[in-house]
């Protein structure tokens, strides 16, 4: 009989070899997106952070751009509606005889000033030289006689922003006329003397007015000074004045403005994100048309204080 065949064991299956020019196996798809999803998000993450970076200097711009059409448009509309209210206000003064003749409050009307070479009509003059009272026209310096008294007076006036009541005063020729009127009537000067902080006026005479602004430079650092006489015989002087401070000085800033910007600047970002919160839980568009104009008059605050700090003259 023929022995039966030995069968072979049983076992796992061993693979053929694979050929030497065989293309090794792709890796598997855990390892894959493994590595996809490390490069995904180091490129979000980047795209996040440019977003972020673009979005502030674009938000920064265009506060930037709003600060700048305050200065030179909505700044002459703020100082355009304070004179006429304080026209109307002065003008019933001088009719009642009751307009200051000696020490006034600070931001109080003390005088209309006409100077038709440059186009000036009717400007209401207020007391204090500080930035934001020139924001509502030219001022008085509060240590010197009212127009018309015996004695210096010194009047300040932008020459750019809010107005710009004094911007074309070196356009002013020797004889032309300046007129003031105070609670103590109608006074004359003429033009007679230049000068600049380089050259400050020289003039022996006892009464007469002095000019002041800012020169014509985007950023200013000079000082224009009109000298005036005055052709009339001078009012009494009761004097009692205050003495200089240093807000009073031209070219100066008002640093205690800055304390108020800061409050006004939060006020402005606590309403920002009470825009954004509420439009997570309500309507997008009702949420910030309810708050615009909370956002609207805050900012208009913060640029009004930010435009104090800048010299009193621009």
């Amino acid at each position: 009989m023929t022995a039966p065949a030995l069968e072979k064991p049983v076992g796992p299956a061993q693979p053929a070899p694979a050929p030497a020019d065989a293309t090794p196996p792709a890796p598997a798809p855990q390892a894959a997106a493994a590595g996809s999803g490390a490069g995904g998000s180091g490129r979000t993450a980047k795209r996040v952070r440019f977003l972020q970076g673009a979005w502030a200097a674009s938000l920064l711009a265009a506060l930037t751009l709003g600060f700048v059409g305050y200065l030179f448009t909505l700044s002459h509309v703020q100082q355009k509606h304070f004179q006429s209210t304080a026209y109307k206000s002065f003008r019933d003064q001088l009719g009642k005889a009751t307009a200051p003749t000696g020490k006034a409050p600070d931001g109080a009307p003390v005088a209309l000033l006409d100077i038709p070479a440059i186009g000036l009509h009717q400007a209401v003059v207020v007391e204090g030289t500080t930035g934001r009272d020139l924001m509502r026209g030219p001022g008085h310096r509060r240590d010197t006689a009212l127009p018309g008294q015996a004695g210096v007076t010194v009047l300040f006036g932008r020459g750019a922003t809010f107005g710009a009541p004094f911007g074309e005063l070196s356009k002013l020729r020797v004889g032309d006329k300046i007129e003031a009127t105070t609670g103590q009537g109608k006074f004359t000067y003429t033009v007679n003397v230049y000068g600049d902080e380089d050259h400050p006026i020289v003039d022996p005479v006892r009464n007469r007015l002095v000019l002041v602004t800012s020169d014509s430079n985007w950023i200013p650092s000079s000082t224009v000074l009109i000298g005036a006489r005055l052709d009339d015989d001078p009012a009494v002087n009761p004097g009692g004045r205050p003495a200089t401070v240093p807000y009073d000085k031209a070219l100066a800033a008002d640093k205690g403005a800055l304390a108020t910007l800061q409050l006004w600047s939060l006020g402005l970002l606590g309403a920002v994100a009470a825009a954004v919160v509420l439009a997570r839980y309500w309507h997008r568009s009702a949420a910030y048309l309810s708050l615009a104009p909370v956002i609207g008059a805050l900012l208009w605050a913060v640029y009004e204080n930010a435009a104090a700090l800048l010299p009193n003259l621009y």
